[in-house]
């Protein structure tokens, strides 16, 4: 493929990637209904930001060794698996704010960021993806590096802008999404599902 035919088929393959339904659009929407639209744009922030981590390492050669090492599949997956684990039986446990952390001082945790970052980063799949997916689009003699970090690039952009949509769509009906008792049920919804993802995590293989 040449430079233009790699560039629109990657900017294909990423916008069906992002438009697919997970853990990162069940995140996106339930913070932005349950708790601001700033604190949903911080959890899309930390999860691009994982994704050009990722990125990262399959440009330096990083990445190889999850594709390649079941070990280090396994350890990620099984440290992925018991995140999601927790957040989803805080969610069901702790409806409402099973998501919010709290200090010594008893003040909330602005942490989104953080979730998002983590959720990204402990599913070994993204890591395989990476390195499965992105060589296939750079063209033959073109510069590794500096493609790879591009793709990452109109991935993340792809993201940011549906994580948007997400957000802006939610807003008008926060103030119904925000009562106590659709939030709590909210929450159990969505922490059934991380524990569905955790388990779907935790059997799969390389």
């Amino acid at each position: 493929m040449n430079i233009y035919d790699s560039l629109l088929a990657f900017t294909a393959a990423a916008a069906l990637l992002t438009l697919t339904p997970g853990l990162d659009t069940a995140l996106i929407l339930r913070t932005a209904s349950v708790e601001s639209k700033s604190n949903a744009f911080k959890a899309a922030m930390g999860i691009n930001v994982g994704c050009f981590i990722w990125g990262a390492m399959v440009a330096f050669g990083l990445g190889a060794l999850i594709a390649v090492s079941e070990l280090a599949y396994n350890i990620l997956k099984y440290c992925g698996a018991a995140y999601l684990c927790w957040l989803g039986l805080n969610m069901l446990l702790r409806p409402g704010n099973g998501l919010t952390a709290v200090d010594a001082g008893g003040k909330e945790k602005k942490n989104w960021f953080v979730k998002g970052l983590l959720g990204n980063l402990l599913n070994p799949k993204m890591g395989v993806f990476y390195v499965s997916f992105l060589p296939q689009f750079i063209p033959q003699g073109q510069p590794l590096i500096a493609w790879t970090f591009g793709l990452v690039a109109i991935h993340v952009m792809l993201g940011m802008s549906w994580s948007t949509v997400l957000i802006l769509a939610t807003r008008p009906l926060a103030r119904f999404l925000k009562r106590d008792a659709v939030s709590r049920w909210m929450d159990r919804c969505t922490g059934t599902l991380f524990l569905l993802f955790a388990t779907k995590l935790a059997l799969s293989k390389r």
